[in-house]
């Protein structure tokens, strides 16, 4: 059986444009106006950095030369506990020659009309969001350069509260940018794995039908005959099943959309579909 290792990592890449938002920073505006950038909930790592600098460390005392702890140390000798001896593996049949063929995954998906469409729409979104961002970010530090000229004419508590109001403003503005982005970029995810399950389906069925057993990427192929290449194969294929695909609205969130299980998305289509009510019977 054929495996798709590999095969979402190259689809999601190959997706051209299909990067994240850059934000503007809230806590860059308290310094000097200089904004740092914002990376979506999609791309970050799954350990967040803390919001501080992190303490220095302390610097210990270099041990004297004649100290034990400065001298050379002999590893530890520790207890090698026996392992049990593995039984001989009984011969079986070997497995069957390889029959290659060769695919470009990011071609693929560049010839993809449904990849086209949500690469139109979604890039679009992005870019509007991006403006919004960048306005809103003009709108910040014209504040505070109105704020620091009428500082002269204000008490102390009068310019506390006009920079707290600013700073709600930025905060406020930050999350609702965070969390547009965030629905951009798993709008994408929604229509991408959609491409994904349906490129697995045509690439399997492709390669049985010329009796393939081994596809590789022709990416990690040095050479290869092109009468072994089933890209433009795959892409014709897969724009006759595949035009299109739905893609949630803009300002629908896709965990909500996914959790009501009324539009069809990609946790909709991997789950088992519920047993009909039983209906009762008559007397």
């Amino acid at each position: 059986m054929l495996r798709k290792s590999g095969l979402c990592l190259l689809a999601a890449t190959a997706l051209i444009g299909w990067g994240t938002v850059a934000l503007p920073d809230a806590r860059a505006q308290g310094n000097g106006g200089n904004a740092g950038w914002f990376v979506p909930k999609a791309s970050q790592p799954a350990t967040h950095a803390p919001q501080h600098e992190a303490a220095a460390p302390v610097a210990l005392p270099a041990a004297p030369a004649d100290s034990e702890d400065a001298q050379p140390q002999n590893p530890p000798i520790l207890p090698v506990p026996p392992v049990p001896k593995a039984p001989d593996v009984p011969k079986s049949a070997p497995p069957p020659s390889p029959i290659i063929g060769v695919i470009s995954v990011p071609e693929v998906m560049r010839l993809s009309s449904a990849a086209q469409q949500a690469e139109r729409v979604l890039g679009a979104r992005r870019d509007d969001l991006a403006r919004e961002a960048q306005k809103e970010q003009a709108g910040w530090r014209d504040e505070q350069q109105k704020l620091q000229g009428q500082a002269k004419t204000m008490s102390s508590d009068q310019i506390q509260t006009s920079e707290r109001k600013l700073q709600e403003r930025v905060i406020a503005a930050q999350k609702d940018f965070r969390n547009r982005n965030r629905i951009i970029q798993e709008a994408a995810q929604v229509a991408l794995g959609q491409i994904e399950r349906e490129l697995v389906q045509i690439i399997r069925q492709l390669a049985a039908s010329r009796g393939m057993n081994l596809v590789l990427h022709r990416e990690q192929v040095a050479l290869s005959q092109e009468s072994l290449d089933i890209t433009q194969q795959v892409a014709t294929q897969l724009n006759a099943v595949l035009p299109t695909v739905f893609i949630p609205a803009a300002n629908v969130d896709p965990e909500v959309l996914a959790k009501s299980g009324t539009m069809p998305t990609t946790a909709d289509a991997d789950r088992p579909a519920a047993a009909p009510a039983a209906t009762p019977a008559k007397h």
